[in-house]
């Protein structure tokens, strides 16, 4: 998996992270004044990308955490069966199999162009073109 480290006082809602091993976007961040014996605290809320699952992480603003690099490629859908679709990717041909989105039940066809992520070693399609 391709993660980076990111610093918590760089984060802000919209970004990506990484919480228990599933790539998250950040819905928001709530940051606690510094205690007499302790550091400023961020508790971040998350939304899981593919699971759609909320988490929460409590971190110090001095700490890291890891962000998922996210790859935005272009693909061609080649066929689709029930809930799947299989593409093929537009710069090295490769083809792979991806789950299709809710919002895009129904919209795709053979011979039309997606925009997909890839980040943590899964597939999610973004885009129809």
């Amino acid at each position: 998996m391709a993660e980076t480290p990111i610093p918590v006082k760089d984060l802000k809602p919209g970004k990506y992270i990484m919480v228990e091993g599933e790539p998250c976007r950040i819905v928001s961040i709530v940051k606690s004044k510094p205690g007499k014996h302790g550091s400023t605290k961020a508790r971040i809320e998350t939304m899981g990308v593919f699971d759609k699952r909320r988490r929460f992480v409590l971190k110090p603003t001095s700490g890291m955490v890891n962000a998922p690099v996210i790859e935005k490629k272009k693909a061609q859908v080649i066929s689709v069966s029930g809930d799947a679709v299989q593409l093929m990717d537009m710069e090295d041909y490769s083809t792979f199999e991806a789950a299709i989105p809710e919002k895009f039940r129904g919209k795709l066809d053979s011979g039309k162009e997606v925009v997909y992520w890839k980040l943590a070693g899964k597939v999610i399609i973004k885009e129809l073109r």
